[in-house]
């Protein structure tokens, strides 16, 4: 995963590389072509020249000395401190005398867990964690494909309660649900999704097979993984296996219980809830339909995605 701040992926990098010196063309034109300025793209060259492709990874930025950070001695008092006591950052703050900002930044260096995930009576962890601590992105677009289905209430004519209130005759009970399957690309976040009936495999099949078409479509010719949870449709139809093999790719599942190894679309799914299904109090079934391909297009290519600062459209290739 590039820096935060870094103006090119590693892709973006590499691709500066091929046409720089593989193309031989300027580094100036090349630059512009890039979106970034000739120091940045000189910078990213002459590093390659000296090191090779290591030199295209991410340099930390953390100082070689740190003289003002907090001694080992009293990072040791205060998690010695927090284990007895079992105290937040103010108490612990009155009882090793360490401010209170310094102790919240030492236990989170050393991923002490709140205390609402202990046990109040022997302090011993309670809550579930993450498996997967750390952020991971695949390199390429294509990798690996995250798929999931949510479920939506249908929307009575005239409009649910969220137009009329809560009031009985404007529940909607009886008409129904909507399935929204949704395909997120790990890399770009490039999505795609539809409405259907049901979740059955076949059904999921026949959406896969369109959701790589419209990849395709955007720039995303192959898709070597797809991942989805172990719902019966993903894990013992055969229309869906075969769908994913006919793509030449592999399927994948998460580990049962762990959704947040399909992160990428379980947070579209909520992005897509607030943004599309519940943004607007729709007046029928049919109008939240009609406006979910004008919202998906706004979310591939005018919508800015806080992980990587570009449009989902826009990172399946920098030019």
């Amino acid at each position: 995963m590039s820096h935060a701040n870094a103006r090119l992926t590693l892709h973006g990098r590499r691709l500066l590389i091929t046409r720089v010196i593989d193309d031989r063309r300027p580094v100036a034109h090349v630059a512009k072509e890039l979106g970034i300025s000739r120091q940045c793209a000189h910078r990213w060259v002459r590093r390659f020249r000296a090191d090779g492709a290591i030199g295209l990874l991410d340099r930390s930025s953390r100082p070689l000395r740190t003289p003002t950070r907090t001694s080992p001695e009293r990072e040791a008092a205060v998690l010695t401190a927090r284990a007895e006591l079992r105290f937040g950052p103010a108490r612990l703050a009155a009882a090793t005398g360490v401010p209170a900002r310094t102790i919240s930044r030492i236990l989170t260096r050393h991923r002490v867990p709140p205390l609402a995930w202990l046990d109040p009576v022997t302090g011993t962890l309670i809550r579930a964690t993450k498996a997967t601590q750390n952020r991971y992105e695949h390199e390429h677009p294509g990798d690996l494909i995250h798929v999931d289905v949510k479920k939506l209430g249908r929307i009575p004519n005239g409009g649910g309660w969220r137009v009329h209130g809560r009031r009985e005759e404007f529940r909607g009970r009886g008409i129904g649900f909507d399935y929204v399957h949704a395909a997120v690309d790990d890399h770009t976040r490039l999505a795609y999704a539809e409405i259907h009936p049901d979740e059955k495999g076949a059904t999921a099949a026949a959406f896969l097979t369109r959701a790589a078409a419209y990849f395709a479509e955007h720039g995303i010719a192959t898709i070597e993984r797809v991942i989805s949870d172990n719902a019966f449709a993903y894990r013992h139809s055969a229309a869906f296996k075969d769908a994913v093999a006919a793509l030449g790719a592999k399927q994948k599942f998460i580990k049962p219980h762990c959704p947040w190894q399909n992160g990428k679309v379980e947070r579209f799914n909520r992005t897509l809830a607030t943004e599309w299904a519940y943004r607007q109090p729709f007046t029928s079934n049919q109008a939240r339909a009609d406006a979910l391909a004008p919202w998906i297009e706004h979310y591939n290519t005018g919508r800015t995605h806080s992980s990587h600062g570009l449009t989902p459209a826009a990172r399946v290739s920098p030019t």
